[in-house]
């Protein structure tokens, strides 16, 4: 397959070596592919376009060949051929002792199931998949970015933001104060997170836990960051109480809407 690039991304053809059940609605699928060779990442919040097949194909539909102009000839194939597209997190990227490099991307499997959990939920080793992702480790990719005068990291996300802020709490340093907000539907779904942050992660289950956010008490900072990210009207409910409520400065917010209540993300795509 022809490999094109796009500055500072390019595609990557993979393929799953594993997949292992985190949790009730949460898997993680490891990828690996000679082309990670060229695959660079500062981790966090890092984001990825991953395309998958259809049921039956054994491999995504993808023009890569037209280089920039893949977009416009993935749009005109027909709609049961083109290619799965959807964002997603980078969890993790590991090079391997005398072996190629792999990557991990962790997937909620929604019931009722889309396209992509239902892939990841039936996916075993060997299936292949195109991503684009970073050939820059230090890309706009990346939105969580902590001005360096910060003493207090604020996070929220929903399920879909779990496999983002796990990756982020891994990237803090030690002392670094942290307060965070997680939101998941079955107490199941409560993992050990690992930070070497003073972090204090408080999971909300079966509930939105938007008001408990609002209603809490925040330690005292001069100089916060909030990140928050999920469903795009919470997200955009949560940007207005931490500019306009507590006065955290519009530019130390960053809020990413990952999807909307009764959109899918084509439709969200079209919407933007």
């Amino acid at each position: 397959m022809t490999t094109a690039v796009v500055a500072p991304f390019r595609f990557f053809s993979l393929h799953v070596v594993r997949t292992r059940q985190l949790s009730p609605s949460l898997v993680r699928v490891s990828f690996g592919g000679e082309d990670l060779e060229h695959f660079f990442s500062d981790g966090r919040d890092q984001s990825l376009s991953l395309f998958l097949p259809h049921p039956g194909q054994s491999a995504p539909a993808v023009p890569i060949e037209l280089g920039d102009g893949w977009w416009q000839g993935w749009r005109e194939l027909p709609d049961d051929v083109r290619a799965v597209m959807r964002s997603y997190t980078l969890r993790a990227l590991r090079a391997l002792h005398g072996g190629p490099a792999e990557i991990d991307i962790d997937f909620v499997l929604h019931t009722p199931a889309g396209p992509a959990s239902a892939w990841a939920a039936r996916a075993v080793a060997g299936d292949r998949v195109v991503v684009l992702g970073p050939a820059v480790a230090d890309n706009r990719a990346i939105r969580f970015r902590p001005p360096q005068d910060t003493d207090l990291v604020v996070l929220w996300g929903d399920e879909t933001a779990l496999p983002a802020i796990a990756s982020i709490l891994e990237s803090l340093p030690a002392g670094q104060r942290a307060r965070v907000w997680l939101e998941v539907q079955d107490a199941r779904n409560v993992l050990d997170l690992a930070t070497a942050a003073d972090a204090e992660i408080t999971w909300v289950v079966g509930e939105s836990s938007v008001d408990a956010l609002r209603e809490a008490e925040l330690p005292p900072a001069g100089h916060p960051y909030v990140w928050i990210a999920g469903e795009s009207g919470c997200v955009k409910a949560l940007r207005r109480h931490f500019v306009q409520e507590r006065g955290v400065d519009r530019r130390r917010v960053t809020f990413v809407g990952y999807w909307r209540q009764g959109m899918s993300e084509e439709q969200l795509r079209e919407a933007e």
